[in-house]
């Protein structure tokens, strides 16, 4: 099974059924791993925008295959990534999967067009 990195963005786009997610078939989500820290964006996104703690939590976690705690290897990462990423604007969350597709080498998913513009050595799929 070939793994895969999701972002928040693309959570949120299945959950809410938005352009692109019809991209992210239950196959691909089901060898999916996501960082806790955009875990963590999805769960307090959905909370914003009225969920119930627990049927956020639910809905965040439900269809990926794997969460993956951020370590130190990750944060290292993360924040080495600064000066490629910074013209684009990206925040912690953003470079928090991108660390974990570095670490993993494997393919990262995101609904971030700005991501169409990186090279860092991995493969990004861009959903819109």
């Amino acid at each position: 099974m070939n793994r895969v990195v999701v972002d928040s963005s693309i959570l949120l786009a299945v959950i809410h059924q938005e352009q692109g997610s019809e991209k992210i078939g239950p196959e691909l989500l089901t060898r999916a791993l996501i960082s806790t820290v955009n875990l963590a964006e999805v769960q307090g996104k959905l909370l914003s925008w009225g969920w119930l703690a627990g049927e956020a939590w639910a809905d965040a976690t439900g269809s990926v295959g794997e969460i993956v705690p951020f370590t130190a290897g990750h944060a290292k990462a993360a924040g080495s990534l600064i000066s490629a990423t910074r013209a684009l604007g990206l925040s912690l969350g953003d470079r928090a999967c991108l660390a974990l597709g570095l670490a993993l080498n494997a393919p990262v998913y995101t609904a971030d067009r700005s991501w169409k513009n990186l090279k860092l050595g991995i493969r990004i799929h861009v959903i819109r």
